[in-house]
């Protein structure tokens, strides 16, 4: 896989949530970070973190970049891929 390829354009990644106890998440790259209560993963749009409680893998295949995560999902949140981010109007040097 490439190292510099731009993630926000790559439209593979989705994400679908069922009933707030099950997750499918297409477009994954790498789980970076899994605990009961949060789990990050790099996908194509960037990296992606779930805030749940009782969070179990369910389907982990890195052949087609698909995760399948249960349990009581809370809240998830993507981030901003660092090249695009906005530097602050006000800065300290």
């Amino acid at each position: 896989m490439e190292q510099n390829r731009n993630l926000s354009v790559n439209a593979s990644h989705t994400v679908l949530i069922e009933g707030k106890r099950r997750m499918r998440i297409t477009g994954v790259v790498e789980v970076e970070r899994f605990f009961e209560d949060e789990m990050t993963v790099r996908t194509d749009a960037g990296s992606l973190t779930v805030w749940g409680e009782g969070l179990k893998l369910g389907k982990l295949n890195p052949d087609d970049g698909q995760v399948l995560l249960e349990g009581d999902i809370v809240s998830l949140e993507y981030e901003q891929p660092e090249q695009e981010r906005r530097p602050f109007f006000f800065h300290r040097k």
